[in-house]
């Protein structure tokens, strides 16, 4: 069985968390904790900008000695991610993560953004249709298979 990003979508709650580009980078740590999520997108009034992750945190952040509430998440937010449509296959999903090495895509239609999907969200889904194979293939082997 052939997965899509729209499997996943579907399966998760619809509201996207956001923050502004002007947010500093202490506000969207503290979001990211309350809402206990690795990654926030960041929207600049109805236009997806980039998003900003807990790897741009300790990259960019952290390890550069910048300063958590004066820093804004535009200057080092993730922008040149890799973008996919609900259409596109799991595998190809894979292929981009590990090409490009980032743990998180977005996933526009009509250049619009409709959703986030992560490297977690690939494997459970990927896990999933497994799972349905082999219960599809245990039942035909216990229903008379001789």
């Amino acid at each position: 069985m052939t997965s899509t990003v729209a499997n996943i979508l579907r399966k998760r709650h619809k509201n996207i968390i956001s923050g502004p580009p002007n947010l500093s980078v202490i506000e969207a740590l503290k979001i990211m904790n309350d809402r206990n999520i690795g990654s926030l997108v960041i929207i600049d009034g109805d236009y997806y900008k980039g998003i900003f992750t807990e790897r741009d945190y300790a990259r960019k952040v952290a390890l550069k000695g910048r300063r958590s509430v004066d820093t804004t998440v535009a200057e080092v937010m993730s922008v040149d991610l890799p973008r996919v449509s609900p259409r596109d296959r799991i595998e190809h999903c894979m292929k981009l993560m590990s090409d490009k090495n980032v743990r998180y895509l977005p996933v526009m239609e009509q250049h619009r953004l409709v959703g986030i999907i992560s490297i977690l969200d690939l494997i459970e889904e990927t896990v999933s249709v497994q799972s349905e194979t082999i219960t599809h293939l245990r039942d035909y082997m216990q229903g008379g298979y001789a």
